[in-house]
Parts: structure tokens; C-alpha cells; sequence
């Protein structure tokens, strides 16, 4: 089978970060597009972005195209792809479709002649919602396929059962510490640590534990999987030992508990503490400069704000007394409440999807 384009998909505004994420893993050629990065690779390539990419949400493998102008066209070359390389007869899989500038224009008649080319030739079920997806884009008449190869999303790592209100996701997060300069060389500390996902995520990086390495993945079931490939890829993983240690506090004695028992289930429970301090009892750990990162509580109800600029004012207050020499960054959807903080922000990100709403990485250099 010739390389095909494989696109890992991120929130837009962090691509250029998850292309640096991916050249550095070794995928040769991979470069930042709308909503995520390419590259060219074969199946193998599949398995390792999956197992390996902390900042990617989903890969997708775009596995065919052709031009067509109607219904017929497109049900005739469909059936000429070579489902049998790709697929399995047993395994159900469900198409969608979407459709941009192109002849063929009503995706649901697509959808239906696209299910029923593939399940004539191949024989395998036409599924529902844990079915294989085949994602089909029809844009200018150019018909590209693509699988799902992920399943369920990518920040879901398969070892994080507790979480609150607002959870980061786990891509997200490690995108996030990416932008903020951290390479797992650094303490980091997050005072407003809720399920614990900075401290559980940088303790990772720093330990080289692979994020995929708990779950499974929709590429298992797909007629292409090599499972003593897959096998010897998940045995690969770099794990490396740290004297760093990393910490999370909160004023929510549940969160506190969530975070501890997923620090244990990921693996790094011996490198990660969590405590339950409000931030004005906030002190600076022992040990070198690292970096402090935070989500705090955005205040989208109104009568929120004022309690918040008082919250951002005194971490401020706490970060450039107890905590110099450490760096900053604070996500917030708030601007004017990130600078009531009264820190010394020295790049502020475009803004971010995030939870419905859009938020922005406000960063300092280290504290003076």
C-alpha cells in the first residue's frame, strides 16, 4: 500500500505546537494545517500517533479519494476501493458525510449509496455509534475517505475516572504545557488543581509514560492491524526516572481526592502531591524553579466577577511574593480578570476553543 495522508486532529490556535510535538516524535514531514497536522505514513504510522501524540485529539487515516460529479459515480468507485485491506466483514462501521461546492450535494443520498457500495462488497454490517466511522468529505467534486482510527477521543487515556466541574482535557493540558515552555525538565504546580490534569500530565512527560498506553483504539479493529506490531510499539515506550516532582492543590477536598487517585491509576502517584490549601496559604515548594498553570473559574454567571477579580488579585499577590523565579500562565476567557492578577504577562495566545467557550494562555517570563 502506498503512504497516505494521516491528519491528527487539535483545537485550533495549538497546531503549531502539536506539529512540534509530532516532528519531534519522529514523524518526518509533519506540518500544521486548519484544525490540526499531516503527515504521510502507512498503518504502523497509525498505531504510533495514536499511542504516542499527547496533544492530539482523534487521527485520522485518509485512506482514498477520487473526483465524481453524481450518485452513480460515486457508489462505482466506491465499490472499487479495496475495502477488504482495510476493513473486516464482521466488524459493523457507519459512514458520515459532509458536503462542500460539489455536484453531489446531498449528503444524506451520499451517506446511503457510500453504506451500500461498502456493504455489498464487502459484506460487512452497516452499525451505529461504536461502529468504525468512515468519514467522507465531498469538496469540489473531490471525494476524499477517511477512518476514524482513534475511537473514543484522545484525551480520554483510559486511566482518569474522577473528575469535577469544567475538566481540562488531557490533550489540551499537554498542549497548553508545550506553550508554556515545559519539556519535563521543570517542577510544575497548579493551585486550582481539580482532577489533577496539569501535574498528572507534565509527571508523564517527565517519566516518558506514553498516553495511549491504557486504552484501546479503533485501529485494533480494522482488517490492517498488526497486533505484533502494535505489540512491540507498546513495549517501546522511553520510561525515564525523575528526581522532579510535581503538585496540585485546592480548596476542594473532593478534588483533592480525585486527583490523588488518579495520579495512582497513571502511574506517577509517587512523583505528584496534592494538598488541600486555598491560594492565599499557598507556599512555594522546595526544590528548583518550575512553573505555575492554572485554569481558575472563569465567572460566566455575573454575580461571579467580583468575588473573581479579589481570587486572580490575590494569586497574583501570592505568585510574585513566594514564587520568584518560577514562570506563570494562567487560561482564562477573561482578559481583563487575568490582569487583575497584576502579573507581568508577557505573551497572551489567540483565542482557543475550549468548553464551549473560547480562552486565551496569558504567560510571564520567570518572576523578579
Amino acid at each position: 500500500m502506498k503512504p497516505f495522508e494521516i491528519f491528527c486532529a487539535c483545537p485550533p490556535g495549538l497546531e503549531p505546537h502539536l506539529e512540534a510535538e509530532a516532528l519531534e516524535a519522529g514523524f518526518k514531514g509533519a506540518a500544521a494545517t486548519a484544525g490540526g497536522v499531516t503527515f504521510f505514513g502507512l498503518w504502523p504510522n497509525v498505531m504510533r500517533a495514536n499511542l504516542t501524540l499527547r496533544g492530539a485529539s482523534r487521527i485520522l487515516a485518509r485512506f482514498a479519494s477520487f473526483r465524481c460529479f453524481n450518485l452513480s459515480q460515486l457508489e462505482k468507485q466506491t465499490r472499487d476501493i479495496e475495502w477488504a485491506s482495510v476493513l473486516r466483514p464482521d466488524t459493523p462501521f457507519r459512514v458520515d458525510v459532509t458536503t462542500r461546492k460539489s455536484k453531489v450535494y446531498h449528503a444524506g443520498a451520499a451517506k446511503e449509496r457510500i453504506e451500500k457500495a461498502i456493504h455489498e462488497r464487502l459484506g460487512a454490517p452497516i452499525g451505529s455509534e461504536d461502529a468504525i466511522k468512515i468519514m467522507v468529505r465531498i469538496e469540489d467534486n473531490l471525494c476524499i475517505f477517511s477512518l476514524d482510527t482513534s475511537g473514543a477521543p484522545l484525551h480520554q487515556r483510559g486511566h482518569k475516572e474522577a473528575v469535577g466541574k469544567a475538566p481540562m482535557r488531557e490533550n489540551l493540558a499537554a498542549l497548553f504545557l508545550r506553550a508554556s515552555g515545559y519539556n519535563g525538565t521543570e517542577p510544575v504546580l497548579d493551585p486550582m488543581c481539580g482532577s489533577g490534569t496539569f501535574p498528572i500530565e507534565a509527571a508523564e512527560i517527565a517519566t516518558g509514560l506514553l498516553p495511549g498506553r491504557t486504552r484501546d483504539f479503533a485501529f485494533q479493529r480494522l482488517a490492517s492491524f498488526m497486533p505484533d506490531r502494535w505489540a512491540a510499539l507498546r513495549e517501546t515506550g522511553p520510561q525515564t526516572k525523575t528526581e522532579l516532582h510535581f503538585y496540585g492543590s485546592d480548596r476542594n477536598d473532593g478534588a483533592i481526592a480525585n486527583a490523588t487517585s488518579n495520579a495512582a491509576r497513571s502511574g506517577v502517584q509517587d512523583i505528584c502531591s496534592f494538598t488541600h490549601t486555598s491560594i492565599s496559604d499557598l507556599q512555594r515548594p522546595d526544590g528548583p524553579s518550575g512553573l505555575v498553570i492554572l485554569n481558575p473559574p472563569y465567572g460566566a454567571r455575573i454575580g461571579d466577577k467580583k468575588q473573581l477579580f479579589a481570587l486572580y488579585g490575590s494569586l497574583g499577590k501570592v505568585l510574585k511574593e513566594r514564587f520568584k523565579g518560577w514562570r506563570a500562565a494562567i487560561i482564562t476567557t477573561d482578559t481583563g480578570l487575568a490582569h487583575s492578577s497584576g502579573l507581568p504577562f508577557s505573551n497572551t495566545s489567540a483565542p482557543i476553543p475550549h468548553g464551549g467557550l473560547k480562552v486565551r494562555l496569558h504567560q510571564t517570563e520567570a518572576l523578579r
